[in-house]
């Protein structure tokens, strides 16, 4: 019989964080295409808890989510079962979700984006987490990047830029 995987343990016993008065919970998962299920269900379930519309909660569930995809595609090569944690926070108006790999580190000055009008699969993710969050920092680290996605509530994230 095979045993759960560590990331569906990580969502049925939450860390203490989960209780911090901040709003902070953390999930842990390995970098396989099929752990994105489960992260996309613990982002919802972060965003119900804390009262953020439907709509809204699946453009940001949407967002982490490709970022998440990134994430295994380049800075990890596809690579199974490598670490990512997730951390998401609220503080006040402010949504955070803080994505942290140990991959190949990023310059996003280097990042290529394909032109919208061009038809072709692939190709969106950095001009959708663009759209989605108010902010998209990437902090180099010693061995690998966190990213962190902010999101203003109440502002027009997707719709700001046209």
């Amino acid at each position: 019989m095979r045993s759960r995987p560590f990331i569906f343990q990580s969502i049925l016993h939450p860390t203490a964080a989960s209780y911090l008065p901040m709003s902070q919970t953390t999930f842990e998962f390995s970098s396989r295409t099929e752990n994105l299920a489960v992260l996309r269900a613990f982002v919802r379930r972060f965003l119900e808890a804390e009262g953020i519309p439907r709509k809204e909660s699946e453009i940001l569930v949407l967002g982490v989510d490709e970022a998440c995809s990134n994430i295994i595609r380049h800075a990890y090569g596809q690579t199974p079962g490598q670490p990512i944690a997730l951390a998401c926070e609220r503080e006040g108006q402010t949504l955070r979700f803080r994505l942290r790999d140990f991959g190949s580190p990023v310059d996003p000055v280097q990042f290529s984006r394909r032109p919208l009008d061009q038809v072709e699969p692939g190709g969106l993710g950095l001009y959708l987490i663009e759209r989605i969050f108010d902010e998209a920092v990437y902090h180099p680290q010693p061995v690998g990047t966190e990213l962190v996605l902010v999101k203003r509530l109440g502002s027009e994230g997707a719709e700001r830029n046209g």
